[in-house]
């Protein structure tokens, strides 16, 4: 599952995640002060309860530092992250940014996994 709006990120060439969206909105001082603290309190929460992806693509040394291809998805059973998303989400469209949720069965190459999520680079196209 994923949870996404329409601009697309420069690495991955992918729908822009939530996660960055509200970063963006944050970084255009555009959040309220109930909404700053509403998002600081969710990335706290993240940074205590998800780990952080240790790849971004499936290059293996010395290309590992190209672009920055994978995204990442939570699991179905990531019950409690994806209550806090939804939270985000309401921010996001509170200032009139749609959010789509995305699920797949196919997700892409995997180049991390833990209990609640997966990061991967997506097949191409034509796949």
């Amino acid at each position: 599952m994923r949870f996404v709006v329409p601009d697309v990120d420069e690495d991955s060439q992918q729908e822009l995640g939530v996660f960055h969206a509200i970063g963006n909105l944050r970084n255009d001082n555009r959040l309220e002060p109930y909404e700053e603290e509403e998002h600081e309190r969710i990335r706290e929460w993240f940074n205590q309860n998800l780990e952080k992806p240790t790849r971004f693509t499936t290059s293996k040394p010395p290309l590992h530092r190209k672009k920055r291809k994978a995204i990442s998805w939570f699991k179905d059973s990531a019950h409690e992250h994806i209550a806090r998303v939804r939270s985000l989400v309401a921010i996001l469209e509170h200032h009139g940014i749609p959010v789509r949720m995305l699920r797949s069965r196919r997700v892409g190459y995997v180049v991390y996994e833990d209990e609640f999520q997966i990061t991967a680079e997506p097949f191409a196209e034509d796949e």
